[in-house]
């Protein structure tokens, strides 16, 4: 499994400004790319390949006057800003042929140099190494100093050096790493996620929603009033900028931290691990669009799912039309209806039930079923069965969550 381990680095003011030299390098080549295979597409002309691409933006730019400042910082930095493009359209071609599953994918965009966060990677091409004083040696950059929370589980493949919207640097690995199985326990878990608390376990442990950004709301209401008085291209609204994006970092930051304790506790705890498949995106377009964001809901399920994977424990996701509310955990009866301000009830059969903790025993069972069962959900097998036309050939595409791989750079990351 490949894992992403994060830290804190802190250049000096030369290092500084090679690393804004070597951000402002990979930009362009991205843009030169694309506008090269932009200006193809429109003279009617095939499609640019990538070793043509690469020999047009890189290696004769170089010679010309007006990109001769190429040369200056580390080729590798170059060559990958290009390999993010040639996966963006990779991935942008998928998306119209239906291979790639799950929300349609945009083709590039060019890269502005107004961007907050900023990012370069070196492969073991550039040959960075980790000094025996513990600093990161870089190609064209030097030795740059390294917070190191942990020690690397084995030898980086890449790096990525990052500037966030904050003005922080961080140096992110990408590194292989073996599974390595917790001892068997015999607890399982059903997880019921929600706003008023932020999971329901079915053993009927319930854990409080931390409201991390409401917590700082007025704080960060003041920076935000202050950002807005300033005059744009000032010096004082750059700080003003910095401020609040420093008070979001401190937000995302602590929601982090929580969530990976919370997931590793619970992974650590049991054996098998069910939750439901919400629907965020949908969530966030109502009136709570606030507060789902705020609790953090799909990262912290992301984090189960890593860890589980790599910890030997069993992870599933409960198809989110399974009606886990209305659902009697001990008769097996379906409400008619259950509105939200219903938060106990007694069913028919006399058993009486806290609306989270039936939720949640639910998913228990229901993931049960699902893995023993070795197939999807019923609700979600129906629904792909309706999405087939005459000859069995999909309709649409159905919505998956992409995998994670080795990461490139974001749009304005470079």
């Amino acid at each position: 499994m490949r894992l992403r381990y994060n830290y804190r680095v802190y250049p000096d003011a030369d290092q500084r400004r090679s690393l804004a030299q070597a951000f402002g390098c990979a930009r362009v080549v991205f843009n030169d790319g694309l506008r090269a295979r932009q200006a193809a597409r429109a003279a009617g002309l095939p499609y640019v390949s990538d070793a043509e691409l690469s020999k047009r933006v890189i290696t004769q730019a170089k010679a010309a006057p007006e990109r001769a400042w190429l040369g200056e910082v580390c080729a590798v930095v170059l060559q990958q800003a290009l390999a993010d493009l040639n996966t963006a359209y990779r991935n942008f071609f998928a998306s119209l042929s239906g291979k790639r599953k799950g929300p349609k994918v945009a083709p590039p965009r060019f890269r502005s140099r107004k961007d907050t966060r900023q990012a370069v990677r070196f492969t073991k091409n550039a040959r960075f190494a980790v000094t025996p004083g513990g600093k990161l040696r870089l190609p064209k950059i030097g030795d740059v100093p390294v917070r190191w929370s942990r020690p690397l589980p084995a030898e980086p493949s890449s790096v990525t050096v990052i500037k966030d919207s904050s003005g922080r640097y961080f140096a992110s690995f990408v590194v292989e790493t073996t599974d390595e199985p917790l001892p068997q326990v015999a607890d399982e878990v059903g997880i019921d996620l929600g706003l008023t608390h932020f999971a329901v376990l079915s053993n009927g442990r319930k854990i409080d929603n931390p409201r991390l950004l409401r917590r700082v709301a007025k704080k960060l209401r003041k920076a935000q009033k202050a950002l807005s008085r300033k005059a744009k291209g000032s010096a004082n609204r750059e700080k003003a900028v910095v401020k609040v994006a420093k008070a979001h970092a401190r937000v995302a930051d602590t929601r982090r931290d929580w969530a990976h304790k919370l997931s590793t506790g619970i992974i650590r705890d049991n054996q098998a691990v069910y939750v439901e498949n919400l629907a965020v995106s949908g969530l966030a377009r109502t009136r709570l669009a606030k507060s789902v964001h705020d609790a953090g809901w799909s990262q912290f399920v992301a984090m189960l799912e890593y860890k589980a994977a790599r910890y030997g424990r069993t992870f599933a996701k409960i198809d989110r039309w399974f009606p886990s509310s209305k659902l009697c955990s001990a008769c097996g009866s379906i409400a008619t209806s259950m509105p939200l301000n219903v938060r106990s009830w007694i069913c028919a059969c006399g058993a009486a039930h806290d609306r989270d903790v039936n939720a949640a025993i639910n998913v228990l069972i229901e993931g049960r079923r699902v893995v023993a069962a070795g197939r999807k959900p019923a609700a979600e097998t129906r629904r792909e069965a309706e999405t087939l036309n005459a000859c069995g050939d999909q309709v649409r595409p159905l919505l998956a969550v992409a995998q994670v791989v080795e990461a490139g750079s974001l749009r304005g990351a470079a």
